[in-house]
């Protein structure tokens, strides 16, 4: 019981950062946020700049967010994006905004929204 208990206690603590990023973006004028638009988000293929291959976040993270990815240029591990398979991936505010600032630029080609960031964590941690 001990173990269910400590494990349920984690999932809510690791969920009220996650609560308050996504509270952080209504109060920025998002409208309600939807997981499919974040998976669509997720898959979206785009140049974002001449000449360029076309990248999305799969690109790096793979189709699936629960499994592990790998840096396209560096081949570096990368930690599964879900909720349910890395409960502490969305628990530091300021990473997600750093890795949101980089990832965005880099598969986009301009900063998220507010709304697609609401989007995307939706989408992560339905998963």
């Amino acid at each position: 019981m001990a173990p269910l208990i400590l494990a349920l206690g984690t999932a809510v603590a690791s969920a009220e950062p996650l609560d308050r990023l996504l509270e952080g973006y209504r109060s920025e004028g998002a409208d309600p946020f939807s997981a499919e638009r974040g998976r669509a988000l997720w898959t979206r293929q785009v140049r974002p700049d001449a000449g360029t291959r076309p990248r999305s976040c799969t690109t790096c993270h793979g189709e699936d967010p629960r499994g592990v990815g790998r840096h396209a240029r560096t081949g570096k591990r990368i930690e599964p994006m879900a909720h349910s398979a890395n409960p502490e991936r969305f628990t530091n505010p300021r990473k997600v905004e750093k890795w949101f600032r980089r990832n965005c630029k880099w598969t986009f080609g301009r900063p998220c929204t507010t709304q697609e960031k609401g989007d995307i964590l939706t989408y992560l941690s339905s998963q």
